[in-house]
């Protein structure tokens, strides 16, 4: 072995240290200047072993470092056994490195187990930091844990030293946050002697971070995310730029509005003592007097428009009581509305709010809440995916470019161990492949599939390496049975069975059937169906063991446990056996919910499942880190809302509940604390943080929600991508099949093949089939894939419709983007139509282009022989693969027949009826594809669709309206029949209906005729319910929606079998839910009161029975079960979008048994159940399908070139006009006038101190509206009008000053029209009190006018430049989002109108209210607008599951129509919901995508080595104030300037004067320099040494002398190089002339005198040579 010397490992001694100080002492050289430290050599991480192994001498003993960065930094380093690296500073401040005490030290604070006793102990503090109550021998405990706390202090002092520089003790952050702690618990506990108990209880939860730094991947991970903040700034400030301005406007518009109520008015006929109390003001403030809905808690709000809420008869609306929610949620200071509008961005308990707002304000103000909810809460969540989702990428790549320079290095290592023994080299490759430092970037590595692959291999090596000797002599002895020839054979026979395709076929439909039988539980259940459960469990049980037990025997048992699925299968057989065992034993129920792991033995035979599977664990296992981190923030969170807020729960538990019982979500206790913040990081905070500011006031509640909030979630989304990212790279093409998914294939081909024979046997009729072709049959059928027959069917078919696709394109048929983009295949494609040469295609019928080329003798198309139709004379070309089939099917007498083409000759020898009817047929395609035309139907589309919104609950009592609409379904009828005769007539029947969109069309046409046919006899009036199919005609008309249908369905389709796994996840979710709580939801419910009787007073459900109020039965089950798979599918959907999971969560842990009544928390562990599901059942999932669908995204994207696949080809040119008019400067450059007052003017205005102090007047104008309140003192209210009337002066200047400076100009810049506006509203609100008062527009509406200025801030040139760095992505990709949106509105309006027709008449309850219902088509947008955001879907769910006697009425007669009862439909409900929000969630994902991969797009063009032509385009910009006379010209002097005014990439930063000169730039006459030899070399200083450099250049140039024709011309007379050479030589022989001077004129001067000129021209000379030194290398370093 290499001794370590040799590979630079040398002890730290004495001479080391004197020859290191020398080394300091002297001057640094050049390349000393630009090392770096080697990110190997970081501290915390392990010695590579290319510096060998470490002998015991070299272990805890300080070294001379290794890393040549530190070789004069006055360090050193030891490493410990593990060979992880520590280093320490040789001098300042601390004793010296060879002082035994210090020595000693060092070796303690290196060694691992210090570490590990340390983490220990902040463990077991940990556990008594969640502690409720402390032992009595707790405060021992915590006496000694600080004695240790304070060593650990001493012995990092000793050895680091006292300073605050790298390497010493106070140069560590986490060090300060030690010895901080540790200072302030010393305090608290011995010098205040327990006074401050809740500051020094909070002061010790700061030691849970302490975790952090004694893990490198946790401090790595916290690293990363810090790195990560600091790139969010910018996000932030836009952030809260945006909250406030919606703030303010918020309080404009609502301010005091949540105040209004219905108060009861007297009437004309009570006494006159209720009069006398009107006048009284505490009348208005009786609670008793406001009208409350029933089972509300606060009162009706309403408002005064007509619009708004209205009260009912006998009571008025007037501004009285408290704003709703405690007083909490309300618009009426600023601070207020600013936590409105961020809960509002985070989207919890919006539908509240919204609701609360349209009561009181009207339901216009549905546009704010729209705005808010959906574009600023929707781009907000964009912003920070997107700069996380950058900032993991590059991780990503650091990584990568890391393992590529270490596989060199392990290569050259492997080499030279080579040599030594076998077993020693084994073991080392082993350990260096194992080698990976526990930051960040090594567990991103481990997503890679190689590196997997690697980390397996290790594992497999080191149990062989573990197991000893012995073991592997017991299992060759007792685990490989070879007993006798008998059993031999045996062992094979089985073996041969147990390998048999059918034997794996058979187990899968086995567990098919046994999970079948799982989802078949429920409750009640009969006993009939108890028993075939029952007896199907033993089955399957038998089957299963049966199983195992022939592997064993067939694999032997040391055979059969090598595989992990037979470990697996053999647990589950286990499981079952233990559960028969244990059947009878009470309390072991719990036992049975293991079954679902069944459901798992489906991913050895389903290639999907188990490749996501594997993605998963890799995944977990290179993050484990990150989830770590997680986990201690979230306990830390837990701990410290523990000690804040727990005893003020119990303090001042009756604010929160009338009967002084804590409530279910408090943080009394740590287990109640966590499940808080569990709460708070799923999204839901703000009820509890009502109970909180009503316990613990509004600072300490406010401070601790937003730090659980922001940094949770920045470490959830965080996560979220990183697993996103590893899931993006799945490809069901590559995904390779085991042993078990072949075996199905071959079973399944071989009974295909017997199938196929017994037909052909049966159609032959007993003919005898060749060898040859049933041999060509078993070829055929052995190619089959198992995605034709098994689970991975839908995956694999899309890449088979992807082949055919590409078999049927053929050479002489080129198709448009649009055409390849279709729902299939346009047939016109292919076809050749002997009718008018200007026929185009007939699926992109704005595409003018000719497809085909009609009689064509050359064409080598493959044609049909028959036509479209007996009455087509349209020939459709087929693919190649449709040729085979075709040939093989067609008979014989046909295959050598002619094939009929259409050409000029045909036609004449055509018959007179034949010409007439291709005139017909020209006639229709002309009339079909004339565009006047298309304009007319999509005009009477859009006519047709918006006539559905008027068949309302009020359509009877419109009788005007109605019979329009009557008469105008028959015309649209008509019109759209025309239509389809046309282009029958035009194109053919089979062309026709084999274009996807033309068969939506067709169906369109028969629901007109249907309804049609509904409305003209009674018996079919409920066809009319399918109106709302009408619509979707949208889809086929609008080429935008087209374009978006086809990208939803390109990267959906492939998909769903990842779909179907996550499904299969719920499910096992739900079977363990119904085997956890079926029929435990019943409860006993007081009719009286609503509430649930006690269980004092009630038991179970035969106590509740002798219970009858009104004759009915009060023993009710909850809305939401798990009584059976279906209810638990349901109840986990609530629970994945956080509504109504709350009660349903409250009916779990509330449950005690079946037919007993449930009590107060009762089971509260069942919330774990919850918790799992969150993270397993939504969380995991959730990133492997989105994962799957960025992979897709990203497939076709590079399909069609690397555009933008939600957009069509005209808006791919606009999208590139408005990418050239965001780079445009701001504003048009206006010459200055001649004239002096207007030439100051111009100066003034333009000025930047000028500009400065108009943002500082808007500014100041909003913190005046941020200043306001709701019922403000009327000093206030005089001051703010007076600061207005400032304001108005102030802008009215600065637009008179401008306009001025600028005379028309003015108005030739968009920003001057907007501000001259503001300026013409601002002087009519002084007027309008003056003529007729603030009815028509309030004071309020006029402030925020004139706060609109304060867009000014997003200005490009004028505000900050990050904030136009983040607008960017979304400019960029609002075609996309403004496509995928108009999709969005078109499914709410289909949904809407069938929400019309099926719920109108629903009970109002729970969601369905008079602001959302379904009763007009503005409430029903209301509704689905709700749910798009998923926010209170379930309470319209509750009302539409009214479908009993006992919950609504059906014979209630609804006023005005002749509709009767108000019933939902629970199962049209379920459907119509759930469709909605997987269909909305869909569209919504693909909305974030597109953002998020604008961001990545944006981001990796920046860092790319290359230029695009924004960047030359932003180069002229900057050329133009250079070059004001544009002569193609700047002075030398200037070119520092300009380079520096530059953006990046060719950007160069000061001093940069050195770097220029070294460009070499020709100069012309008068020092100056021409553009394009600037923005070459800049070019060629950014490319390098890139391939494409030349040919970039010579577009350069040749592009320049195209857009220049009249290029000024030039002789360089010099370059910059040469200038600045021959100034250097100037002045060397200026000085040196000088000297020479000065020694012949003055003879007498004194010998020192001349030494120094002497030194003085020696210095001169030094400093020119080292100038062109300088100037070469960086010639060299530069070009």
């Amino acid at each position: 072995m290499t001794s370590p010397e040799q590979k630079g490992l040398v002890p730290f001694t004495r001479e080391s240290l004197e020859l290191m100080k020398q080394h300091i002492a002297k001057k640094h050289s050049e390349d000393q200047r630009d090392l770096k430290p080697n990110t190997d050599l970081e501290v915390g991480k392990e010695l590579p072993f290319v510096y060998g192994n470490l002998s015991p001498g070299m272990v805890l003993e300080p070294l001379e470092d290794v890393d040549p960065y530190y070789k004069n930094k006055n360090t050193f380093m030891v490493l410990n056994k593990s060979r992880t690296i520590f280093r320490f500073s040789a001098t300042w401040c601390t004793l010296s490195p060879f002082n035994s005490a210090r020595r000693t030290t060092i070796k303690i604070l290196v060694h691992p187990f210090f570490r590990l006793f340390i983490l220990i102990s902040v463990l077991i503090d940990c556990i008594f930091m969640s502690m409720t109550e402390m032992p009595k021998w707790g405060p021992a405990i915590q006496n000694i844990l600080l004695g240790i706390y304070t060593f650990e202090i001493l012995v990092k002092v000793i050895a680091r030293g006292i300073w605050a520089e790298p390497f010493y003790f106070f140069g560590d952050p986490w060090n300060w946050l030690d010895f901080s702690v540790t200072l302030f618990e010393h305090i608290t506990r011995y010098l205040l002697l327990g006074s401050n108990t809740i500051i020094f209880s909070i002061s010790r939860n700061l030691r849970i971070l302490k975790i952090i730094p004694l893990n490198q991947g946790l401090k790595s991970f916290t690293g990363i995310l810090i790195h990560c903040l600091k790139k969010l700034t910018g996000v932030i400030s836009l952030t809260l730029f945006f909250l406030t301005v919606f703030s303010l406007i918020g309080m404009g518009l609502f301010m005091g509005n949540l105040k209004h109520k219905c108060l009861r008015w007297p009437q004309e006929n009570e006494t006159a003592t209720l009069h006398n109390r009107t006048e009284n003001p505490y009348y208005m403030r009786e609670t008793e007097n406001f009208y409350y809905l029933e089972g509300e808690r606060y009162a009706l709000l309403c408002g005064n428009r007509t619009d708004a809420g209205q009260c009912p008869e006998g009571y008025v609306c007037v501004k009285a009581g408290t704003n709703p929610d405690y007083g909490f949620t309300n618009f009426d200071t600023f601070g207020w509305a600013l936590l409105a509008l961020f809960r509002l961005m985070t989207q919890d308990y919006p539908e509240a709010l919204y609701h609360q707002i349209l009561y009181a304000s009207g339901k216009v103000y549905m546009i704010f809440f729209v705005v808010i909810s959906f574009w600023f809460a929707f781009y907000i969540a964009s912003l920070f995916l997107g700069i996380l989702a950058m900032s993991y990428e590059e991780e990503k790549q650091k990584a990568a470019e890391k393992a590529k320079k270490i596989e060199p290095k392990f290569q050259q290592t492997s080499k030279e161990l080579q040599g030594d023994k076998a077993v020693e080299t084994k073991t080392t490759q082993i350990e260096m492949k194992k080698r990976s430092p526990t930051s960040v970037i090594t567990s991103l590595n481990m997503l890679d599939d190689a590196t997997a692959a690697i980390r397996h291999e290790e594992e497999s090596e080191k149990s062989r390496k573990r197991c000893p000797l012995c073991w592997h002599r017991f299992a060759k002895t007792f685990l490989i049975w070879n007993c006798s020839p008998c059993w031999l054979k045996l062992k094979e026979f089985l073996h041969m069975i147990i390998m048999d395709p059918f034997t794996d076929l058979v187990l899968t439909i086995c567990i098919i059937l046994n999970i079948c039988f799982l989802a078949l539980e429920c409750y009640p259940m009969s006993e009939e169906t108890n028993n075939v459960l029952r007896i199907g469990n033993l089955i399957f049980i038998g089957i299963f063991t049966a199983e195992m037990i022939l592997k064993i025997i067939a694999m032997h048992p040391y055979g059969y446990f090598q595989v992990g699925w037979n470990i697996f299968d053999s647990l589950i057989v286990f499981h079952g056996l233990a559960e028969l065992y244990l059947a009878n034993i009470h309390g072991v129920a719990l036992f049975r919910t293991f079954r679902v792991l069944r459901i798992f033995k489906l991913a050895k035979y389903w290639p999907t499942f188990k490749i996501l599977m594997q993605i998963l664990n890799i995944s977990l296992v290179a993050l484990k880190d990150l989830v770590l981190l997680l986990f201690t923030f979230t306990f830390f969170s837990a701990v410290v809302g523990l000690k804040l807020f727990g005893m003020s729960y119990e303090a001042c538990v009756c604010n929160i509940d009338k009967d002084c019982r804590l409530p279910r979500w408090h943080m009394h206790d740590f287990f109640h604390s966590y499940l808080n913040v569990f709460r708070i990081l799923c999204g839901e905070w703000i009820e509890t943080l009502w109970d909180c500011f009503k316990i613990a006031g509004q600072f300490g509640c406010i401070s601790f929600y937003m730090m659980v909030i922001l940094i949770g979630n920045l470490l959830i989304i965080y996560l979220f991508l990183a697993l996103v990212s590893s899931f993006s790279s799945y490809n069901p093409a590559t995904t390779e099949e085991n042993e078990e998914a072949k075996n199905l294939q071959r079973a399944v081909a071989k009974i295909q093949k017997r199938i196929n024979y017994l037909i052909s046997k049966i159609l032959c009729k007993k003919q005898n089939v060749s060898k040859e072709t049933m041999d060509h049959v078993n070829a055929v059928y052995a190619k089959k894939s198992i995605s034709d027959h098994t689970l991975s069917e839908l995956s694999n078919t899309q890449e088979f419709l992807k082949d055919k696709e590409k078999s049927s394109s053929t050479e002489k048929n080129t198709m448009t983007e649009n055409e390849s983009q279709s729902l299939i295949p346009s047939p016109s494609a292919s076809e050749t139509v002997p009718i008018a040469s200007g026929e185009s295609d007939i699926e992109n019928l704005d595409n003018k282009e000719v497809q085909s080329k009609s009689g064509d003798g050359n064409s080598k198309e493959k044609v049909k022989q028959s036509s479209s139709s007996e009455c087509s004379t349209v020939d459709i070309a087929i693919s190649e693969e449709e040729e085979m089939v075709y040939e093989r099917e067609k008979p014989k007498h046909l295959k050598n027949g002619y094939r009929r083409r259409s050409s000029p000759g045909q036609l004449s020898r055509a018959s007179k009826r034949g010409r007439i009817w291709q005139n017909i047929r020209k006639t229709c395609c002309k009339i079909v594809e004339n565009s006047c035309f298309k304009c007319f139907i999509g005009l009477v589309t859009l006519l047709s669709t918006g006539a559905l919104a008027f068949e309302d609950i009020y359509i009877d009592q419109r009788k005007t309206i109605k019979i329009l609409l009557e008469y105008a379904d028959m015309i649209f009828t008509y019109i759209f029949i025309l239509e389809m005769l046309l282009k029958w007539m035009a194109y053919g029947f089979k062309a026709y209906f084999t274009n996807g969109w033309y068969k939506l069309d067709f169906m369109v046409v028969l629901v007109f005729c249907l309804s049609l046919i509904g409305k003209s006899r009674e018996e079919f009036k409920p066809l009319t319910s399918i109106k709302f199919l009408r619509a979707l005609r949208v889809l086929s008309q609008f080429e935008r929606m087209k374009v978006v249908v086809r990208a939803l369905i390109a990267t959906t389709l492939p998909a769903l079998n990842v779909f179907l796994v996550c499904l299969l996840i719920w499910l096992a979710f739900s079977i363990m839910g119904v085997h956890l709580f079926a029929g435990k939801f019943y409860e006993c419910i007081d009719p009286t009161s609503g509430e649930r009787f006690p269980i004092s007073e009630v038991m179970n459900k035969s106590q509740c029975e002798s219970l009858v109020f009104n004759e009915s039965m009060p023993w009710e089950n909850a809305k939401l079960n798990f009584d059976n798979v279906g209810n638990g599918f349901l109840s986990l959907l609530q629970v994945a979008t956080f509504n109504g999971w709350i009660t349903i969560m409250n009916s779990a842990v509330d449950s005690i048994g079946v037919n007993r009544q449930p009590n107060f928390e009762e089971n509260i562990y069942m919330y774990c159940y919850f918790i799992n599901f969150i993270i397993i059942g939504l969380f995991l999932p959730l990133s492997m399908l989105i994962g799957v669908i960025i992979a897709n995204f990203n497939v076709h994207k590079i399909k069609q070139g690397g555009s933008n696949i939600f957009v069509t080809v005209k808006q791919k040119k606009q999208s590139r006009a408005l990418r050239r008019l965001l780079c445009e400067e701001s504003q048009k450059t206006i010459r200055r006038p001649g004239n002096k007052f207007q030439g100051f003017v111009f100066d003034l205005v333009t000025s930047e101190v000028f500009n400065a102090i108009i943002m500082a007047l808007i500014c100041f104008q909003a913190i005046t509206i941020m200043i306001q309140s709701d019922e403000q003192s009327q000093n206030m209210n005089i001051a703010l009008c007076w600061i207005n009337l400032v304001l108005i002066i102030l802008y009215t200047g600065e637009c008179v000053l401008k306009l001025i400076a600028f005379h028309c100009n003015y108005f030739t810049i968009g920003w001057n029209i907007f501000d001259f506006m503001v300026v013409i509203f601002s002087v009519i609100e002084l007027v309008l009190p003056i003529t007729v008062g603030y009815y028509l527009v309030s004071p309020s509406i006029m402030e925020l006018i004139r706060l609109s200025r304060i867009i000014h801030i997003l200005r490009p040139g004028k505000g900050p430049k990050v904030f136009h760095d983040l607008l960017l992505p979304l400019m960029l990709s609002l075609p996309a989002l403004l496509n995928i949106s108009l999709l969005i509105f078109l499914v709410m309006f289909v949904y809407a109108i069938f929400g019309m027709y099926n719920f109108a008449y629903v009970k109002k309850e729970a969601g369905i209210n008079d602001v959302s219902n379904f009763e007009t088509f503005g409430s029903s947008m209301l509704c689905l607008f709700q749910v798009t955001i998923f926010a209170g879907w379930d309470g319209m769910l509750n009302a539409i599951f009214n479908s009993k006697w006992s919950d609504c009425d059906p014979d209630k007669i609804n006023p005005g129509t002749q509709v009767r009862g108000d019933c939902g439909n629970p199962f049209v409900g379920i459907i119509y919901f759930v469709s909605y929000i997987l269909i909305s969630w869909l569209i919504i994902v693909n909305m974030y995508i597109v953002v998020v991969m604008e961001f990545l797009n944006i981001a990796s063009k920046k860092k790319a080595k290359t230029l695009s032509e924004d960047d030359f385009r932003k180069f002229f910009q900057v050329w133009k104030r250079f070059d004001p006379d544009r002569t193609q010209y700047i002075d030398s002097s200037r070119l520092s300037d300009f380079a520096a005014a530059l953006d990046p990439p060719l950007f160069m930063a000061k001093p940069n004067k050195g770097q220029l000169v070294a460009m070499d730039l020709p100069m012309a006459a008068g020092d100056r320099i021409h553009c394009l030899d600037i923005l070459l070399a800049l070019t060629k200083r950014v490319m390098g040494k890139d391939v494409r450099m030349e040919k970039m250049i010579s577009e350069m140039e040749s592009g320049f002398v195209l857009a220049n024709p009249f290029k000024i011309t030039y002789e360089p007379i010099t370059t910059t190089l040469k200038r600045k050479q021959e100034a250097v030589s100037a002045t060397i022989i200026q000085r040196a002339y000088k000297s020479y001077r000065l020694r012949q004129n003055d003879k007498n001067t004194s010998d020192i005198h001349m030494i120094d000129d002497d030194k003085e021209v020696q210095a001169t000379t030094e400093k020119a040579y080292f100038d062109k030194a300088e100037e070469k290398s960086t010639i060299q370093s530069q070009i």
